[in-house]
């Protein structure tokens, strides 16, 4: 039985999903009611789930993580996924994806090949996202550094959502670089993002000096 905690930390709410100590689903929400919402419709068909009315000091530490994670903190540390609810190609792409460090960005094919799977399967994991803030779906991008979409969305508003959340995390960096622990996952900065959606006048405001 999947067990779901839900709390408030900071001014946001935040809802774990784990079985055994083991994640299940993450999500965030601005109350509780949709913060339950969002976590459990993460939660993979077929498997039950109870909310709980005191949450496990995992849990709550979980809670306190997320809460960091979103905020910009730090970067997400290693998980360990429920294999029973998880399948192990899904555990794959969230695991490669959640490697992305702040200030970078990799793009959908990167994570595909350090995955074993195709970067439309990245995708779709991406728009849904079942371990949000630990895996930072914002920093996914297409094959020429363009931002794709966000949210399962594609519209101008959602495209300007994930540029300025990659706005808030660009911090100079000029080189791209191999992430070790993602399997050999390329990142590159942000300012290659932000200069190109400038160059598409997504953004006027921002200035090319950043690349």
């Amino acid at each position: 039985m999947i067990s779901v905690w839900v709390e408030k930390a900071g001014p946001r709410w935040f809802g774990v999903a784990h079985h055994g100590g083991r994640l299940v689903a993450t999500a965030s929400g601005e109350n509780r009611k949709a913060a339950a919402v969002a976590v459990r419709a993460c939660l993979p068909r077929g498997c039950d789930h109870q909310m709980v009315k005191e949450g496990s000091e995992y849990a709550r530490s979980m809670v306190r993580l997320l809460a960091r994670l979103e905020a910009g903190d730090e970067d997400a540390p290693f998980f360990e996924l429920c294999p029973d609810c998880v399948g192990e190609l899904l555990a794959s792409v969230l695991h490669a994806a959640s490697a992305v460090p702040r200030g970078y960005v990799a793009t959908y094919g990167g994570i595909a090949v350090v995955a074993g799977t195709e970067a439309r399967v990245v995708g779709q994991v991406m728009s849904t996202n079942p371990l949000y803030p630990i895996v930072p779906c914002h920093r996914v991008v297409g094959s020429d550094l363009s931002l794709v979409g966000y949210t399962g969305r594609q519209d101008p508003a959602a495209l300007r959502a994930k540029l300025e959340r990659l706005r808030a995390e660009a911090r100079g960096f000029v080189a791209e670089k191999i992430v070790g622990g993602a399997g050999g996952l390329t990142v590159y900065p942000v300012e290659r993002v932000i200069a190109k959606a400038a160059r598409e006048g997504l953004d006027a405001g921002v200035q090319l000096s950043l690349w």
